[in-house]
């Protein structure tokens, strides 16, 4: 089917879509799901996928997909939660994705036991149960959980524990005590032995209350009352009880010591930051309880290509808080957040409460917001580091690659190019290089069209091709020498591409280049006079560095197309109009924010703003309207 008919079909299916909320699925034609999106008027929201000022990445969503499915939901909360189920189900390749969301460690209280145990889990739906988190690292969930037990000892046994009719513990059947004395936890006092009538039930349900006022981070509360209990069993001349009430107090201060970072009188909200670079992303979280900064994590994620921080933070926030286990009033961003007010109403219902998204101009909430900034840029950068560390697996890649396309030796050498556009429009091409299975960004080159026919992606890749492998034997204008020749070249396409690119190579005499195709549909390598693709095993090392090489090509040129794009949207229209310098032009931009504002604005408004009056307005409009 050709692009335009699969265009107009797509627009055909959505022409019908009700006007309720719902979620959307946009599928390609093997019925693999692209996207998925939630709205509170279906149609729209997905009518909003075919207009003309769209974010090429989901310009791209749009080329690939064959229909577009929906469903029906009750209200926009039950979409969040709808969507992020599909979105953890399907990993939609155009949705902004938690990595690894499965491995969350939560915190569990089984508060359905009448001696309920506090452990570490991974997977949700005790309904009996409170949990916390999900948290990123499961070995500091550990270590909190380890001084825990010291502070307010507890049970972690499988053991069944009932309460009798004096309340205290007795185990069903009485055999299943080895024995019929408690475990060594007892002894190394980590455990008050509900097991053996050691401790009433709601002697237990105090430690375990307090438990809950540890992990909510409301560690004033904890002190306040350490304090009183420990003056009460002084003048009771309780000195052993008085004494661990004093070590209890003293770990508590060091803890509160060691999590106070600010102070904000007893406030209760979370701050969220994201940092992105070329498609990678980490969101960085501050838990602020009681006035004071109990939890810093961050997560990572993926699929973020092209998008905004304020895109990453308000994805990050319905796949994070539809599994929260609690709920702050209070969440603060440093950048304005898309569909406020659907978040806050589905934030609210989460919580059964308000909740505000606020996002703090000056003061302390602004301070901590740049901090987090700051450390979701200093995460990133870590994570990425840690992504790039793996020498060995990247070594084995090479190898990988050398022996399924056949050449001498692993390509030391990798360039990889790519052409975006919008229906001919800003043609744009990348090439990328990998050294060594590493990025080496200093080497990237982009390209402009200068074809005639510009919607014709083949004749494009051969005039890139051929445009590069002229600098091989040139000096190049910004380094002063000749670019390297590859030991592999990747094109991102079929077949086609692989035939433009061939010509290309046979015009500058260098056929003896290995050079593939890597096709969108099925991540299948073309090879010169190979009639079948090759495959290589899906979870390889090979496969995984081939396509991250890709994305990278893609990610380049997708960035420079839309600052091309951005640049030709203002200057084909304002720069054209006589009278209409820079300074008039931003002007123009700060008082109506876009070409399509100063187009729908009222001549007199147009007039109205400085240095511009009603003869240049009338020009203005008439350029905008032609």
């Amino acid at each position: 089917m050709k692009q335009q008919d699969r265009r107009a079909s797509l627009e055909a299916q959505v022409a019908s879509f009700p006007t309720t909320p719902g979620v959307y699925l946009f599928k390609d034609a093997k019925g693999r799901v692209l996207y998925v999106g939630k709205a509170d008027s279906l149609r729209d929201r997905v009518r909003n996928y075919f207009g003309p000022s769209l974010d090429v990445r989901f310009v791209r969503l749009v080329e690939r997909a064959e229909r577009v499915e929906y469903v029906l939901t009750g209200s926009i909360s039950e979409s969040y939660l709808l969507e992020n189920n599909l979105i953890k189900q399907h990993k939609p390749r155009y949705n902004i994705r938690l990595k690894d969301d499965k491995s969350y460690p939560y915190v569990k209280i089984t508060l359905g036991e009448d001696f309920p145990r506090i452990l570490r889990t991974r997977i949700l739906g005790d309904r009996s149960a409170r949990y916390f988190g999900p948290f990123a690292n499961a070995k500091s969930v550990d270590e909190s959980l380890d001084l825990l037990q010291k502070l307010f000892p507890y049970r972690t046994c499988k053991l069944r524990i009932d309460a009798g009719d004096d309340g205290r513990g007795k185990t069903v059947p009485p055999s299943a005590l080895p024995g019929g004395r408690p475990c060594l936890l007892f002894h190394l006092k980590r455990c008050t032995a509900p097991c053996v009538g050691n401790t009433t039930k709601d002697e237990y349900r105090a430690t375990i209350d307090r438990s809950v006022l540890f992990l909510e981070g409301r560690y004033e509360t904890l002190a306040r009352d350490a304090r009183k209990e420990m003056a009460a069993a002084s003048e009771a001349l309780q000195f052993e009880r008085a004494a661990l009430l004093r070590d209890r107090l003293v770990a508590i201060d060091r803890t509160l010591d060691r999590q106070e970072v600010h102070a904000y009188k007893g406030d209760d909200f979370d701050v969220l930051a994201a940092a992105i670079d070329e498609g990678d992303a980490v969101v960085q979280v501050f838990r602020v309880r009681d006035g004071t900064v109990v939890g810093r994590d961050h997560f990572a994620l993926e699929g973020s290509e092209g998008a905004s921080p304020a895109d990453v933070v308000a994805s990050f926030l319905r796949l994070h808080y539809s599994a929260a286990g609690a709920l702050p009033p209070e969440i603060v961003s440093p950048v304005a957040l898309p569909e406020t007010e659907q978040l806050e109403a589905f934030l609210s219902e989460r919580r059964g409460g308000p909740v505000r998204v606020l996002v703090p101009q000056r003061g302390r909430k602004r301070h901590l917001a740049e901090l987090a900034a700051r450390n979701a840029a200093d995460a990133l950068e870590q994570e990425r580091v840690r992504w790039l560390a793996d020498r060995g697996k990247t070594e084995t890649a090479l190898v990988e690659l050398q022996e399924a396309l056949g050449l001498e030796g692993p390509p030391k050498r990798i360039e990889c190019y790519d052409v975006s556009h919008v229906q001919g429009t800003s043609v744009v091409s990348s090439m990328v290089v990998f050294e060594d299975g590493r990025p080496a960004k200093s080497q990237y080159r982009r390209f402009r069209a200068r074809v005639q026919d510009r919607n014709d992606d083949f004749a494009n890749m051969r005039e890139t091709l051929r445009r590069r492998f002229a600098r091989s034997s040139q000096a190049d204008e910004t380094t002063g020498s000749a670019w390297a020749l590859p030991d592999l070249v990747i094109l991102d396409g079929g077949k086609g591409q692989l035939s433009a690119g061939l010509d290309a190579l046979a015009d500058a005499g260098r056929l003896q280049i290995p050079i593939v195709a890597l096709a969108k549909e099925r991540e299948e390598l073309f090879l010169p006079n190979r009639a079948d693709p090759i495959v290589l095993p899906r979870n390889s090392q090979g496969m995984y560095l081939v396509q991250r090489i890709r994305d990278e090509a893609h990610r380049f040129a997708i960035t420079y197309h839309q600052s091309v794009r951005a640049k030709r949207a203002v200057h084909s229209i304002l720069d054209d109009v006589a009278g209409v310098g820079p300074a008039k032009k931003r002007a123009l931009l700060r008082k109506f924010g876009s070409v399509r504002g100063m187009r729908e604005a009222p001549l007199d408004d147009l007039s109205a703003v400085a240095g511009v009056g009603p003869a240049l307005a009338k020009r203005i409009k008439e350029a905008l309207e032609a």
